[in-house]
């Protein structure tokens, strides 16, 4: 199903060496994620080992090997989000989008993370919706601000 993209992808990029993450990064934004049959082609093509590959696949976090939405939610569990009611803010976007923080909903839309830590603690609780910043979001902002992005 895959085969060819990929193998487009991968033909962009040549057998030069170094070039994995990108490759990988490309496949990602290509599907949203990186299937399985990109590993096994990708190890075939360049002649990489599928336990290398997979080994740099789960290492980065801006990779996944299973789908995620259109929408990459993050919410911002930190110290000072959390003292500020980062968990409520969580516990509100899990209910709005019936999912679980880790997860992804059934139509490909939103995933739901929380993450340890935005960088902006002065401004918390945080909530990140791709590049989209939200600064001292309230259980009661979250339907609104999930909205912008239905």
């Amino acid at each position: 199903m895959y085969e060819d993209r990929i193998d487009q992808i991968i033909d962009k990029h040549g057998a030069e060496k170094g070039v994995l993450i990108q490759l990988l990064l490309d496949i990602q934004h290509e599907f949203n994620w990186i299937p399985k049959e990109a590993i096994k082609r990708i190890s075939e093509r360049l002649k990489i080992p599928y336990s290398q590959i997979f080994r740099v696949a789960t290492f980065y976090t801006a990779l996944s090997l299973k789908p995620i939405g259109r929408h990459l939610i993050q919410v911002c569990l930190g110290t000072a989000c959390h003292v500020r009611g980062g968990a409520k803010v969580l516990d509100t976007v899990e209910d709005a989008l019936k999912i679980k923080a880790g997860n992804t909903t059934p139509d490909t839309k939103f995933t739901l993370s929380g993450v340890n830590c935005l960088g902006c603690c002065a401004q918390g609780p945080m909530m990140v919706i791709d590049d989209d910043y939200y600064g001292g979001v309230t259980p009661t902002a979250v339907k609104k601000i999930l909205e912008k992005y239905k």
